[in-house]
């Protein structure tokens, strides 16, 4: 299999880095979260900004939308969170306090009946909180990924502070199972009777981010400095299956893995020389090049259809990219050309609106 993949267009609407991004399971909207406090509703097809979210306080940091589109939710840099109706992006709550710190994580339940939250906290009473979406009320006791050591806080604490962070949840397709990064290690719970499934190290040094294959026979971890790769991980046993996923060039911190839709193709994004997205084979783990190096991307997501990928920048943008498979013997290829996208690849405008403009280099 070979692949091109092309630069479509940049979309602007945000007046700060944009942190977070989520497509709608219609295909046909997108939603995005920055720094600006406020989340933006997307018409895919136009590019358009159907609605700006307001009502957070602070920086938005993580998104969610459930499986059926219905609801979403934000989590910001003060610990709160705000639900959200999919179709019409307004405002389901009040911002809702969380957790002390930083939200860096949430996801809803396969059914869409729970979101659980997390936080970059070394609290111990923070853990991770399961909320019901019909009264927005937190259901039992939070989730803890750890036991709290009165004196072993009080000997370590400038370490115990960075040690206990949680960087990522993500529920398995079936639901059965929660998955949680943390700096340490990561951890399997059964959501439903709070028990601990598994816990293995993961990655030397910190567990950055998580994907669970649509399928949810593996789970997909990302690394960071002292350990810079992908790892694979049998949901039945969570043993490691093969090797970790490396390219012939040097990675740095995977920041955020995204699957496609059909499971074949895994995205990557890491802090090389700068950002640098690469492409994965799932079926033996062969990378591409990368398709950009030093991009300012924060986050990235694959449409519904798994030809395009969407990510937000350092610098207010979303940038468009389409993915194209090539009848190629060659390995997987890119395209890194400078060059607008052409006419019959760009998204078609409405009438009376202006299709969004073509990007070359971020």
């Amino acid at each position: 299999m070979s692949l091109r993949v092309k630069c479509l267009r940049k979309l602007e609407g945000h007046d700060e880095k944009v942190e977070a991004v989520a497509v709608l399971p219609d295909g046909r909207h997108m939603v995005s979260g920055s720094a600006d406090r406020t989340l933006n509703l997307w018409d895919l097809m136009t590019g358009v900004v159907l609605k700006k979210m307001e009502g957070h306080y602070d920086e938005v940091k993580a998104l969610a939308v459930s499986r059926d589109g219905r609801l979403i939710a934000s989590g910001d840099e003060s610990g709160d969170f705000i639900a959200w109706q999919g179709e019409t992006g307004e405002s389901l709550t009040e911002p809702i306090k969380a957790h002390s710190r930083a939200i860096s994580s949430l996801d809803f339940s396969p059914d869409g009946a729970v979101l659980a939250t997390a936080s970059a906290s070394a609290d111990s009473k923070d853990g991770i909180k399961l909320w019901s979406t019909e009264t927005w009320k937190v259901q039992g006791d939070p989730i803890h990924c750890w036991d709290f050591d009165l004196l072993d806080y009080l000997s370590t604490k400038s370490r115990y502070l960075t040690t206990k962070f949680i960087h990522c949840i993500r529920y398995s397709p079936s639901g059965e199972h929660l998955a949680i990064a943390t700096i340490s290690d990561i951890t399997i719970y059964n959501p439903r009777t709070r028990d601990c499934i598994a816990n293995f190290k993961g990655h030397r040094g910190i567990n950055l981010s998580l994907a669970w294959m649509p399928d949810g026979t593996r789970l997909l971890s990302g690394g960071s400095y002292h350990d810079p790769n992908i790892r694979e991980w049998d949901a039945s046993t969570w043993q490691q299956v093969g090797d970790s996923w490396k390219d012939n060039t040097y990675m740095k911190c995977i920041h955020a893995i995204a699957i496609n839709p059909t499971g074949t193709l895994a995205a990557s994004l890491s802090l090389d020389n700068g950002y640098t997205i690469r492409f994965w084979r799932t079926s033996d783990s062969r990378t591409s090049d990368a398709i950009w190096k030093g991009c300012p991307l924060r986050r990235i997501t694959f449409s519904v259809d798994g030809k395009r990928i969407l990510g937000g920048t350092y610098d207010k943008r979303i940038l468009e990219y389409a993915i194209r498979t090539l009848p190629m013997k060659n390995d997987l290829v890119k395209d890194l050309s400078n060059k607008h996208a052409s006419e019959d690849t760009l998204p078609k405008g409405i009438p009376g609106k202006e299709t969004p403009q073509a990007c070359l280099h971020p």
